[in-house]
């Protein structure tokens, strides 16, 4: 188990108490792994007895873990091994802080330790050897720097002096540097003699201050040369200048300048760094040697290095150079280059999605590298979420929760802690810290639908699915784990229905019958398996479909199918009277219940017909005299379902003068304890009572034809001549043909008695009439128009305009209208076959032929005419005509009166178009 987790279980509890106690400790590097640092139980006050209870741990920053407690013995002991030099380098004091956390109640305590240096490190000189070369002519008291020693110990342990080997003409000088460091330098005290010693080999020791102390050595070579008069001369000691942290590489930090009296090569001076100056300081600065100017080469960190103590040297050209030394102190200027970082100490996630306000969720820890301002650091998450930040120690924060949480809302939080300092321009860090809500029971199962309306086929399949019932729980793991469980309202409903208790599969157990019950009503219950459990209601309403599975079922004339019903005709009986009717019914219900009658078997198919929906038994045509006397009818019976179920029913008729009570043979059909006998007695009542409905029915009709036709009598007696479009009152008469007219040849006319010029509107299917070939004679259009007839009194025809009379106006025998002769159907005509159509037309030819005497006739043969040929004129009284029917066209009628000749030239002639305009000018009014 980790630090971070052992602190995450702590902090479900909530932090109690913060403790704000400081314990520190020292001990020294490389220590071995399990020493004792010092027992923290005792320091601390603890009760070392209930240590085990309350969870005692130590956490640190880093990667490392330095540090444990013994819960035994409450001592902070060694875990990893411990390099002062690896952890601070050059840095003195160095410390490794931690935390120590106790549960029950949770207290923080915070504590350091001081890691001690030990001599377990040499000094280290850049080289092996060194070399210098020195004039004969220098004289005594010059120095020489010489290359120093590194050693990476503090304090007493590291670079405390330098020796040299014994010599008769150098002397060794040690000096101390700002930061505490030595250097040595070389100086002349006797005067060298090229002559008498041209080299010589010393030796430099450098020793630590440990004990025991720690050493390093290096050659000394020096070549005596001849001397170079003047050597270069600083204009200054010591220079001092500042830069900034963050300065980039290449900006100028210093000039430094030399002058040498000399002329020639001797006065020539070169810039470089002293030997004695470290490496490091070489990796960061750069100089030109030929200007002098120091730059900056490398990064520079103040956190690291606060000052820069640079040592250079002037060198000119001659043979025996001359040296001048002067030192750089470089400043550098803390900026504000490091961010805050921040620590995640640790995380308590999941957190309970019902977990109070103020619950701890994790510890932080922030740090910045930067000083003063720029090491001020504060820290703040992102509004809008139900957490905060709070503050318990210096450079410590707690995550708390502020608000409600609700895992069904947002079942995790990525959230985001920003540290920043105060620095300018100010810098800062980002931590994202996942936290993960957990599901407590909180939210019922929801149904998709708060009701189901199932539709089942009857007669299914027992065990079969009918419905899933769906429902979805927002919760998680047990939470959302749904049982499905069936309330039955009707206790019969447990024999009929089941229910999946894990998937809410709903199946039928038995086989349904629509015809037994249409609907199924119920409950289901879907219940989640949290603690405590919740459940929700869900109603399904089961219906129960229609199928084709029932036959028709003849009720009357009798429900036995093999039974053979016998009825009674009287002969002679017209077309279209019922002889009796089939009743029936189908069980089920719509398409699968309507029922169509068809005859299947007649002994004379022509003679009887059967409704088609309402099974109904009609003489198709009249009963002759060599009519069979017995008719066997079979009346097939169909639903409409699908597949198409039938029944049949088997009539007998019988043609006889006398109709026998019904009701006796009834009482063979239908016994007295039959439960129907009723149902047949209301039948024939029905029929009695329709037959009666018809009757009257028909009685009316006729009535109302004769007041028709005794109108138009009147209206023709009372006004013989006949004028149109006036203004005035209209009057219309029915022009009504004798006998069974078609409702095609019924026409109205509209007559007005005010005006000798008029339009006479006649509706009539179009025909192709010889007669429309007269110029004048009709105006005709298309089926269905009206036909407009024009009269004129402007232009009367005169006895020598009139047509001559057609000589070939007889009639063969087939075309002659009358009882004698037989018409074809493709030529019958509108024949007057009653006293008062032939009064009528008698009495429109004489007036036709007055007054074509008179030269106004409105009947005549030319343009207005009624379509009365111009032949009835005064030359042709009704002695001359054989038979007036065979020289009439009445309008509005079909009838093709013409010869053979004018005949076949009519079928060939093509339809008349639209509306013939008359030849003559119209009268002004």
């Amino acid at each position: 188990v980790t630090t971070g987790q052992v602190l995450s279980l702590l902090l479900l509890f909530g932090v109690s108490d913060w403790v704000s106690a400081a314990i520190r400790y020292a001990i020294p590097e490389e220590a071995r792994r399990g020493s004792a640092v010092g027992n923290v139980v005792a320091d601390l006050a603890l009760d070392l007895g209930r240590l085990p209870g309350r969870r005692l741990r130590v956490v640190s920053g880093g990667n490392k873990k330095y540090f444990g407690v013994d819960l035994t013995s409450g001592a902070l002991l060694v875990n990893e091994r411990i390099d002062r030099e690896e952890l601070c380098g050059a840095l003195s004091p160095c410390s490794l802080s931690f935390e120590i956390v106790v549960e029950n109640p949770l207290e923080l305590y915070s504590g350091t330790v001081e890691i001690q240096d030990i001599n377990d490190n040499d000094p280290v000189f850049p080289s092996s050897q060194a070399r210098l070369e020195i004039s004969e002519s220098v004289a005594a008291g010059a120095r020489f720097p010489l290359e120093s020693a590194q050693d990476p110990d503090v304090g007493i342990n590291s670079l405390q002096t330098y020796q040299l080997s014994a010599n008769p003409n150098f002397a060794l000088d040690v000096q101390t540097r700002v930061d505490g460091s030595k250097y040595a330098e070389l100086v002349l005290e006797k005067e060298l003699d090229r002559e008498e010693q041209r080299e010589l080999n010393l030796v430099l020791t450098a020793l630590d201050g440990g004990s025991p102390p720690r050493s390093a050595h290096v050659q000394i070579h020096i070549d005596v040369v001849d001397a170079n008069d003047n050597a270069p001369v600083f204009n200054q000691s010591t220079y001092k200048a500042s830069v900034r942290e963050n300065t980039p590489s290449g900006t100028l930090v210093a000039r430094i300048s030399a002058y040498d009296l000399d002329d020639g090569p001797n006065g020539d001076i070169i810039y470089s760094f002293s030997s004695h100056t470290p490496a490091k300081v070489r990796e960061l600065f750069a100089l030109d040697s030929a200007t002098g100017e120091l730059r900056v080469k490398g990064q520079l960190d103040y956190e690291e290095t606060k000052l820069y103590e640079i040592y250079l040297q002037a060198k000119d050209k001659g043979a025996v150079p001359g040296v001048a030394h002067c030192k750089v102190l470089v400043e550098v200027v803390d900026v504000n280059d490091n961010a805050p970082e921040v620590t995640v100490t640790s995380v308590y996630s999941p957190v309970p999605e019902d977990a109070a306000p103020g619950t701890v969720v994790a510890l932080l820890s922030v740090t910045d590298l930067d000083s003063h301002d720029n090491g001020l650091v504060n820290c703040f998450i992102s509004p809008g979420i139900p957490f905060m930040l709070s503050s318990s120690l210096k450079n410590y924060y707690t995550l708390k929760t502020e608000g409600a949480l609700d895992r069904e809302k947002a079942a995790e939080y990525n959230i985001t802690i920003t540290a920043k300092d105060s620095g300018s321009p100010p810098l800062s860090a980002v931590k994202h810290i996942l936290v993960q809500v957990s599901d407590v029971n909180d939210n019922a199962p929801k149904s998709s639908q708060d009701s189901y309306d199932v539709y089942v086929p009857e007669n299914n399949m027992p065990g079969i699915p009918i419905l899933n019932v769906s429902a979805t729980d927002p919760d998680l793991g047990r939470n959302a784990h749904l049982s499905y469980t069936l309330l039955q309202g009707d206790t019969t409903f447990g024999h009929l229905f089941s229910i999946n208790r894990e998937n809410g599969t709903l199946y039928v157990l038995t086989s349904l019958d629509h015809e037994d019950q249409v609907e199924f009503s119920m409950t289901v219950q879907v219940q989640d398996g949290g603690f405590p459990p919740l459940a929700t209601n869900v109603s399904v309403s089961v219906f129960v479909t229609d199928l084709n599975d029932n036959a028709p079922m003849v009720l009357y004339p009798h429900p036995n199918a093999t039974a053979t019903y016998t009825d009674m005709v009287a002969p002679g009986t017209p077309a279209g009277h019922m002889v009796t009717k089939v009743v029936a019914v189908d069980a089920d219900a719509g398409y699968n219940a309507w029922i169509s009658y068809t005859l299947l078997q007649a002994t004379d198919p022509s003679l009887f017909s059967v409704g088609l929906h309402s099974g109904e038994i009609f003489t198709a045509r009249q009963l002759r005299e060599d009519d069979a006397p017995e008719h066997t009818l079979v009346i097939l019976l169909k639903d409409h379902g699908e597949p198409v179920l039938s029944t049949s029913a088997t009539i007998s008729i019988s043609v006889a003068e006398m109709v026998k009570e019904v009701l006796t043979d009834l009482t063979d059909v239908a016994p007295a304890n039959d439960p129907r006998r009723h149902v047949t007695f209301y039948l024939i009542l029905a029929v009695i009572l329709v037959s009666a409905a018809f009757f009257i029915t028909m009685l009316s009709v006729g009535i109302f034809k004769c007041y028709k036709w005794r109108q138009s009598k009147e209206l023709y007696n009372s006004s013989r001549s006949t004028t149109y479009r006036t203004p005035g009152p209209f009057h219309h008469i029915d022009a009504v043909r004798g006998g069974f007219t078609p409702p095609s040849f019924y026409h109205q006319v509209y007559l007005t008695t005010d005006s000798r010029q008029s339009d006479l509107l006649c509706k009539k299917p179009f025909t192709s009439s010889p007669l429309g070939s007269r110029q004048g004679t009709i105006r005709s259009g298309e089926p269905g128009l009206y036909h407009q007839i024009v009269g004129t009194a402007s232009r009367l025809p005169t006895p020598a305009e009139q047509a001559q009379p057609n000589t070939d106006w007889r009639f063969s025998q087939t075309q002659r209208p009358g009882t004698s002769g037989s018409q074809n159907g493709e030529e019958a005509g509108a024949w007057p076959n009653n006293q008062f159509d032939t009064e009528m037309l008698q009495a429109m030819i004489l007036a036709s032929a007055n007054e074509a005497a008179d030269g106004n006739s409105t009947l005549g043969g030319g343009n207005g005419t009624m379509g009365l040929s111009a032949r009835y004129g005064p030359q042709f009284t009704l002695q001359h005509v054989p038979d007036y029917r065979q020289n009439v066209y009445i309008p509005g009628s079909n009838a093709t009166l013409t010869n053979a000749a004018g005949k076949r030239d009519a079928k060939n002639a093509a339809p008349a178009g639209g509306n013939k305009k008359k030849s003559g000018k119209k009268e002004k009014k």
